[in-house]
């Protein structure tokens, strides 16, 4: 127990510093379009490496899973719902998943 509080300690200091170092050794508003760019593509970068594991590896098989991601990935170009995107990717999956049992 007395491990997982020193555990705790540096987790929240390195998350505090990575989150706080930016905010003081930054002082001038960032001009470089090629970093500006790099910046604000981060975040997407980011989301999609840990969404695409969890979703290949969410489901039953594999074949589901691309099954799923690519009904999601054609309603989200198409500009539609997120409610819509989730609730029709994932009846896309279940259905392969019943087709893949019959089979």
């Amino acid at each position: 127990m007395k491990n997982f509080y020193i555990y705790l300690i540096v987790m929240a200091g390195v998350t505090y510093l990575i989150r706080m170092l930016p905010l003081v050794l930054i002082k001038k508003k960032i001009k470089n379009k090629y970093l500006l760019s790099f910046l604000y593509y981060i975040p997407y970068a980011v989301l999609s490496a840990m969404t695409f594991p969890g979703i290949f590896y969410s489901t039953g098989s594999v074949v589901s899973a691309v099954v799923g991601t690519i009904i999601a990935l054609l309603l989200a170009y198409l500009k539609r719902s997120m409610v819509t995107v989730a609730a029709l990717s994932c009846a896309g999956v279940f259905l392969t998943e019943l087709i893949m049992k019959m089979i």
